[in-house]
């Protein structure tokens, strides 16, 4: 959505060719096809701005005869390469490439791997709320205390809330989680709506 002054328009919407995840709501590379009229590299740029856009540590660029892999973890020292379709990496090659990147312990990959609630409805978080939730629950895996998460009106922030909650205690990470509201009103609807699922706790 582009804003101007006091006119709005809504630009072309941006759609990635192939998102790969480690696992459900865990993105972890982006792929940008052409075909073999083009190089190699592409669509790197294209693939690199929705690596940008859905906060995702490895794009890769193809043209069906092989793939540029472009690391943005900064750790394993080549930014860049040439792979063929057999060396392409696997979801767990990626995950572990990303966890020696943030230097996770056991227990930390557990709490950042959680799983998110699913009630089997399909319903599942939009793109930025993806990474706000991933974001927050990765730091907090790397006990990191002080976070402050903004979200506008209308993006979900209750929701949102209630998949990093959800993670955080069924992880184990923690224990007691204190959701404040400034009128009755919102914590009655929270409890009985998106906080749900958690029964009489």
């Amino acid at each position: 959505v582009m804003v101007r002054g006091k006119t709005v328009a809504r630009g072309e919407a941006k759609k990635a060719d192939y998102v790969l995840h480690y696992k459900p709501n865990m993105p972890i590379a982006v792929v940008e096809a052409k075909d073999n009229n083009h190089a190699l590299g592409a669509g790197m740029p294209q693939a690199l701005e929705y690596a940008e856009i859905l906060d995702l540590p490895f794009a890769y660029s193809s043209n069906g005869d092989g793939f540029l892999e472009h690391d943005r973890t900064g750790a394993g020292g080549i930014v860049e390469r040439e792979l063929t379709l057999e060396e392409f990496p696997s979801p767990a090659e990626l995950w572990a490439r990303l966890c020696a990147a943030k230097s996770y312990s056991p227990d930390q990959e557990s709490v950042a791997t959680w799983d998110y609630y699913d009630d089997g409805s399909g319903k599942s978080p939009r793109y930025y709320q993806l990474i706000a939730i991933n974001r927050t629950v990765d730091a907090i895996a790397r006990s990191e205390n002080r976070i402050l998460l903004v979200m506008a009106t209308g993006t979900g922030k209750t929701y949102t809330a209630f998949q990093i909650i959800w993670r955080l205690w069924k992880s184990g990470a923690k224990k007691r989680i204190l959701f404040l509201v400034d009128r009755n009103i919102l914590a009655d609807q929270t409890k009985t709506n998106d906080f749900k699922p958690f029964g009489q706790a």
